[in-house]
């Protein structure tokens, strides 16, 4: 059995992460994205067929050319968008064989594939798919069922309760009969949930699983923090392979790769995972649910709480990160502070694709993107984008987006005058 990964989308709503990345491979815990959904894939599979279009580049060189001893073969995504032109690239590395697909931007627990396939067997079904209850189906595909059988797939059917579909399928090859005949939807794609509703009413056989486990469809930045929450919380173990410096305190779990230095009178509050050749401290705070990536320096009377740091990013004095994300290689200038909480205490919104969105939370900082620099004494307003290659000045109050590769200045008048 092969399973197919969907990774070919950009992920526009995680922009400034994804200005020049595709979202599988941002890391939460320091993992890539995708890497959590090949793992639980890998007991069920002898090869994967990868799904690639945007920045293709980037995900081959993050993955490989196997996972666990499993060859990966990527296959560029036909032109149109869609799930279903999505899977319709893998037609030819199928071949005639049963095969599982799963995007490659959720999280979810391996007994969600071990029931799929269950079900999938047992009522000797042409397709099988995965399902979960939500209040508000507005961003979902809605579920209608009859016994153990799906009747028809309705796509974002508003805020309705009901079953969602959570974009994990088991599929007969003849799937890909049904994909051919397959037009356009009203949103201008080729959606998977078109061709289901195609095969039932040939006569085809849906059948479904409900999933009560966890499941995280990253689509906006505030879910990487939800996830990394979820996982250091859950998944985390002690392990310290690095140096710790006496009068350094470790309050477990923490996890801290080999090369690591945490230095004298850091105090690090588990669960926190820290990857290789980090430098952390001296006299720091390390606070509960956050990741700091490999290569990055975290230094004298900084505070980090709850959030993610990837890989060669660095917060060296007099910094304040909460509830935030830094991209790759970014560096905090003395003084930056992301404030994370409204005077009124009401949930941050954010701007995601020209429209402002209610986050759902009522402490979120920063979301910074890869290759930013900031000057000293910078103050970040909640819930505020700076993209990926500016460069801000120092004393600059964010209290509004910054666009890829801009420069922010403070401009000011200074009186200078003999007393």
């Amino acid at each position: 059995m092969k399973g197919v990964v969907l990774a070919a989308g950009k992920g526009e709503r995680l922009r400034p992460l994804t200005d020049d990345r595709p979202k599988v491979i941002l890391k939460v815990a320091n993992r890539p994205i995708i890497e959590y959904v090949l793992e639980n894939l890998d007991p069920f599979v002898d090869e994967f067929i990868v799904i690639v279009r945007y920045e293709k580049e980037k995900v081959i060189k993050v993955l490989g050319d196997e996972f666990n001893g499993k060859p990966i073969t990527y296959v560029e995504q036909l032109p149109g968008e869609g799930t279903a032109k999505a899977i319709e690239s893998s037609k030819e590395h199928v071949g005639d064989e049963e095969f599982i697909v799963a995007n490659g931007d959720i999280y979810f627990e391996g007994e969600a594939l071990r029931e799929l396939i269950s079900a999938f067997r047992r009522e000797r079904a042409d397709a099988a798919l995965v399902v979960k209850h939500f209040e508000d189906l507005s961003n979902f595909g809605k579920i209608e069922t009859k016994e153990m059988f799906v009747t028809n797939v309705i796509e974002k059917p508003g805020e309705v309760p009901g079953y969602a579909n959570l974009g994990i399928y088991a599929f007969k090859p003849e799937i890909f009969d049904f994909i051919a005949k397959t037009g356009l939807s009203k949103r201008g794609e080729y959606e998977i949930t078109e061709t289901l509703n195609l095969l039932i009413k040939a006569g085809g056989k849906v059948t479904y699983v409900v999933y009560a486990g966890y499941w995280n469809d990253i689509g906006r930045p505030w879910n990487l923090l939800e996830l990394n929450e979820y996982l250091l919380k859950n998944k985390l173990k002690h392990e310290i392979k690095g140096k710790v410096e006496e009068g350094a305190v470790i309050i477990p779990p923490v996890e801290i790769g080999e090369g690591t230095v945490v230095r004298s009178g850091s105090y690090i509050i588990g669960p926190v995972k820290i990857g290789k050749n980090s430098r952390i401290g001296p006299n720091c705070l390390i606070r509960p649910y956050t990741s700091i990536g490999d290569n990055c320096h975290i230094g004298n009377a900084v505070e980090v709480k709850n959030s993610i740091i990837m890989d060669s990013s660095n917060t060296p004095h007099l910094n304040y990160v909460g509830d935030s994300i830094i991209g790759e290689n970014s560096n905090l200038g003395a003084g930056t502070i992301t404030a994370n909480l409204r005077h009124d205490r009401g949930n941050i919104k954010v701007e995601i694709k020209g429209k402002l969105e209610d986050s759902g939370r009522h402490k979120l900082g920063a979301i910074i993107g890869h290759n930013v620099k900031t000057g000293i004494n910078v103050s970040i307003y909640p819930g505020r984008k700076i993209g990926s290659g500016s460069l801000v000045g120092p004393g600059v109050v964010i209290d509004r987006n910054v666009p890829p590769k801009t420069l922010v200045v403070l401009k000011q008048e200074t009186l200078v005058r003999e007393l």
